[in-house]
């Protein structure tokens, strides 16, 4: 398996943010071929020590080559180029091979 990860930092506009992330953004990356598992977490509340990300999205993938081919493809280049949209401080990207333990 191989996951994207998407790190956001606080938006300049929250509301915003998760209107156009609810609405747009997230139908988009459910469009991307192969992707076997999307989720989410956005903050709700900044607190007195905000952590340094507002939201985080994972996009699960059978492989780094199926991952590579979602992002090149036509879903995958929409995908991106909303982000300036709705993350107003921008977004970290990275993709990891993943390992799952399974407790029994």
């Amino acid at each position: 398996m191989h996951k994207l990860l998407v790190l956001y930092p606080e938006p300049v506009d929250r509301v915003a943010f998760e209107e156009h992330y609810r609405a747009v953004h997230l139908p988009l990356c459910e469009k991307l071929p192969g992707v076997r598992e999307i989720s989410f977490t956005l903050s709700v509340d900044p607190g007195p020590a905000p952590a340094p990300y507002f939201a985080v999205f994972e996009a699960t993938f059978d492989s780094a080559d199926d991952l590579g081919a979602a992002l090149a493809s036509p879903e995958g280049e929409a995908v991106q180029a909303d982000v300036p949209n709705y993350a107003t401080n921008g977004a970290v990207v990275m993709t990891f091979a993943t390992e799952q333990l399974v407790r029994v």
